[in-house]
């Protein structure tokens, strides 16, 4: 399931009780469009079993990529959005929008309108972490990859993963917590190509490597087959990741394409690791 993330490394996150329309964009909030314009990623959120009606309602804004961090805030009116510096969010920057936080994110997506698998897999997984970890668990619409139902994304790395069930999801979760991924159900990491994304993963299985810094994919060039260069641990890899495809989906209500990557050539080269 590597490589099957969504591109964006910056959020909005609103939380909104619903009913969620298929897309988001068609509950005409000007936040969400002039998020979609910058390219932030925006997301309605809403808590599992207990939802709020009316404001003051909670936001947040985040980013994935180099040196990641979550804001948040509570408001009482939409229109306080209207000042959300989101220029700087896409460009990684904080916008003092609301208070630093440092506690993770969890979101399920549970979109139903979007695809019938995500809420059938991912309403009771939502339910289920919430009962152990807490308000650090949301509810979400689409996140991507419907297929791979139920998904969960932990911000504010942006890490993906998908195909869970209660206890795949715990392991997911608490690895995450401790700083790690674990291997089994990964998707990748928000906010690079997909190419590299599948590096990643190969690297990691190919070395051990866990922690959520220890592999990072230094370039990815070509158009496909697509030549990938990972950093990991002080070693330089090198490899070749190509494109392939098959029918398939997460139900009988679901016709995707499943795409994925193969690795070929995998090779060490890090004078360092050779002396």
């Amino acid at each position: 399931m590597a490589s099957a993330t969504t591109k964006a490394n910056s959020w909005l996150l609103i939380e909104h009780s619903g009913p969620w329309p298929r897309k988001i964009e068609e509950l005409g909030l000007p936040v969400i469009d002039r998020a979609i314009a910058h390219g932030v990623r925006p997301q309605l959120i809403r808590r599992s079993g207990r939802r709020a009606q009316t404001p003051p309602l909670r936001v947040y804004v985040g980013w994935s990529g180099e040196n990641p961090w979550l804001e948040t805030r509570v408001v009482s009116d939409m229109a306080e959005l209207d000042d959300l510096d989101l220029a700087a969010v896409a460009l990684g920057r904080r916008p003092g929008f609301g208070e630093p936080t440092l506690e993770p994110l969890l979101l399920v997506c549970t979109h139903a309108k979007r695809n019938a698998c995500c809420a059938r897999t991912g309403t009771p997984l939502a339910r289920g972490l919430a009962a152990g970890y807490g308000d650090l668990v949301w509810e979400t619409s689409h996140v991507g990859g419907d297929r791979y139902a139920a998904n969960l994304v932990c911000l504010p790395h942006g890490i993906y993963y998908g195909a869970l069930d209660g206890e795949t999801a715990r392991e997911a979760v608490d690895a995450y917590l401790r700083g790690e991924v674990v291997l089994d159900r990964l998707r990748g990491r928000a906010g690079i190509p997909e190419p590299a994304q599948a590096a990643e993963h190969f690297v990691r299985a190919h070395t051990g490597l866990l922690g959520l810094d220890q592999v990072r994919v230094i370039s990815v060039t070509g158009t496909g087959p697509y030549m990938t260069r990972v950093t990991a641990a002080g070693n330089v890899w090198y490899g070749t990741v190509e494109l392939v495809s098959s029918l398939g989906g997460c139900g009988h209500d679901c016709d995707e394409t499943v795409e994925t990557y193969q690795m070929r050539d995998l090779a060490l080269h890090s004078e360092a690791a050779l002396v």
